[in-house]
């Protein structure tokens, strides 16, 4: 085909491919950036095993994390019903429309900050946290955390308020988020800082493995019965 272009055509279409191709390396990079546990898309996540609204909700929320004003979430609910899926896909939209993400579990991001404060280097490392423009938070409420921990986790909530967008995914109304802030006022101050302007999508009361994994027992002895039959 080169033959039957132009010189300014063929290199026209060369550069588009160039384009492309760098695209892609830097989609690739920021999707490596975020270390999310694995990929997860919208396209897979089950609405229809989620309350009614949940797909509207999500659709409010992309719209919110793929703006460039700073949005806090909360995806709440049941361990196991599809939470984690729905914040690792609407980050990885951000990464795909040149969002700079991060993933971490509070577990992961109170250990680092307590391994960075016993190193003189907390403040360092909280404003790494801070320059990312999309933060996913998982599994808040799922594990104690250390003495401590919660104060540093709250410097790195705080300073990212106003400044960058924030997913977090809990299995706590805002009402016990007290046992994982201990202090009355901290978290107040946490439930301030994540409810101002957010989307919050519940995810369901059923645990999505166990609902579908009783559902494949179920298929399971069906079957054998009929075999057996």
């Amino acid at each position: 085909m080169r033959e039957q272009q132009t010189p300014v055509a063929y290199l026209a279409a060369l550069l588009e491919a160039e384009t492309a191709e760098r695209s892609e390396r830097r989609e690739r990079r920021r999707l490596i950036d975020a270390r999310f546990p694995q990929i997860k898309r919208l396209e897979d996540f089950r609405f229809e095993d989620n309350p009614v609204g949940a797909a509207g909700d999500a659709r409010d929320a992309r719209r919110g994390v793929l703006d460039r004003r700073p949005r806090a979430g909360r995806l709440d609910r049941r361990l196991g019903n599809g939470q984690s899926h729905l914040a690792i896909a609407l980050a990885a939209a951000a990464c795909h429309e040149g969002r700079r993400v991060r993933f971490t579990t509070l577990a992961a991001l109170a250990n680092e900050l307590i391994e960075a404060d016993s190193r003189r280097e907390l403040q360092r490392v909280v404003g790494r946290w801070a320059r990312y423009e999309l933060v996913v938070l998982d599994e808040l409420g799922y594990l104690a955390l250390p003495p401590g921990a919660a104060e540093l986790v709250f410097q790195v909530i705080s300073e990212r308020d106003e400044r960058g967008s924030l997913i977090v995914t809990t299995n706590l109304p805002f009402g016990e988020w007290g046992k994982v802030f201990p202090d009355a006022r901290l978290a107040k101050a946490v439930v301030d800082r994540v409810t101002h302007r957010a989307h919050i999508i519940e995810t369901g009361s059923e645990s999505w493995r166990f609902r579908h994994g009783l559902g494949r027992g179920r298929s399971r002895r069906a079957s054998a019965a009929r075999s057996g039959g």
